[in-house]
């Protein structure tokens, strides 16, 4: 224990460390625009902070008008911790731990608070030519509101003069994206997403492909002007990825995790990703530490993809010494707690 302690407060320095998946500090607050602080004005936009939540939460659209939550619907106030307004936006902090129990209980699938986080190459097209959307630009702004108000982690590139040559529209549109994957190295990012977009007759449209792993997704989408596209290119990113991350109720059971390869920075890493899940450290041994989680398989091996673990084979798995034969046969004989092994 005394080993244990010391490597948890040795690990809280290394919080900071630039890692793969993100976890969303702001996942429960929503921005919504607002006619008016008038009473009827500041309901409506309540209503719609709760809508865009649960979309959130659980990457369904027929999750917030469904019947379960007609009752949540009608107060939203129940589940918010503080409102205020910022400008022409109504800006909403609901309480996390009332949200997730009133949706768990009306037995809505969520998504938690450690994401993939998304490096996003976005051309805007024109007469004019092509424009990449670069870090720190004005026309960044549209994409980083829209992606926070979907609960995606974002990340964009520098646009530098390199990266401008490379992001053609042809670059974009390919079906092998190695080039923009070898470009997004420096970022650290777990999925790639490439849009292509331009404005036509007034509207704005968008062609967009996204790859997480070994997975690929692509769509169009369209908007009334940059941001309300952006909203809808990452609403339909949102809907792809939900299905990988989310938790049916019932289907999380306890399970039992082994971790190959850990030094004390890859610790960190794996604290911070499991922490949703509820991990408790059991035990640390060499480089091997084992936890007990509260997740699905499905999702718990959806979330160590994030930080590139490999799954050790059940008939690879090692053998502890110090058992007697009947306990290391115990697993044909009683029912134990399924073990999930990983390394790095």
């Amino acid at each position: 224990m005394p080993l244990i302690a010391r490597l948890l407060v040795l690990c809280l320095s290394l919080y900071s460390l630039p890692g793969l998946a993100a976890t969303l500090s702001d996942l429960y607050q929503v921005r919504e625009p607002v006619a008016s602080q008038q009473p009827e004005a500041r309901d409506a936009a309540l209503g719609r902070a709760l809508e865009t939540l649960v979309l959130r939460l659980t990457g369904s659209r027929d999750a917030a008008q469904s019947e379960v939550l007609a009752d949540l619907r009608k107060d939203p106030q129940q589940i918010v911790a503080q409102y205020g307004y910022e400008g022409d936006d109504l800006l909403v902090d609901f309480d996390p731990l009332s949200t997730d129990r009133q949706l768990r209980q009306a037995g809505l699938s969520l998504w938690g608070s450690n994401r993939p986080a998304i490096m996003a190459w976005w051309l805007n097209e024109g007469v004019g030519g092509s424009s990449l959307v670069g870090d720190g630009q004005d026309s960044a702004a549209p994409l980083r509101r829209a992606a926070q108000h979907r609960g995606l982690p974002l990340r964009l590139p520098l646009a530098d003069l390199d990266e401008q040559l490379l992001a053609t529209p042809e670059s974009l549109a390919a079906n092998d994206p190695q080039a923009l994957r070898s470009a997004s190295e420096r970022y650290s990012a777990d999925a790639l997403l490439a849009v292509s977009a331009r404005e036509v007759d007034g509207q704005w449209q968008a062609q967009w492909r996204l790859w997480l792993g070994e997975g690929r997704e692509q769509g169009k989408a369209q908007g009334d002007d940059p941001l309300a596209l952006a909203d809808a290119v990452f609403l339909a990113v949102s809907e792809r990825l939900a299905p990988r991350f989310v938790v049916a109720p019932g289907a999380a059971t306890s399970l039992l995790l082994e971790v190959e390869g850990v030094d004390v920075a890859r610790f960190a890493e794996l604290q911070r990703l499991l922490e949703p899940l509820g991990a408790q450290l059991s035990q640390i041994q060499g480089d091997r530490v084992t936890y007990r989680v509260n997740a699905s398989p499905a999702q718990l091996r959806a979330q160590l993809a994030l930080l590139r673990l490999q799954e050790v084979p059940a008939q690879a798995a090692p053998i502890d010494a110090s058992q007697s034969p009947a306990e290391q046969a115990a697993p044909q004989l009683l029912p134990r707690t399924e073990i999930l092994r990983f390394r790095w």
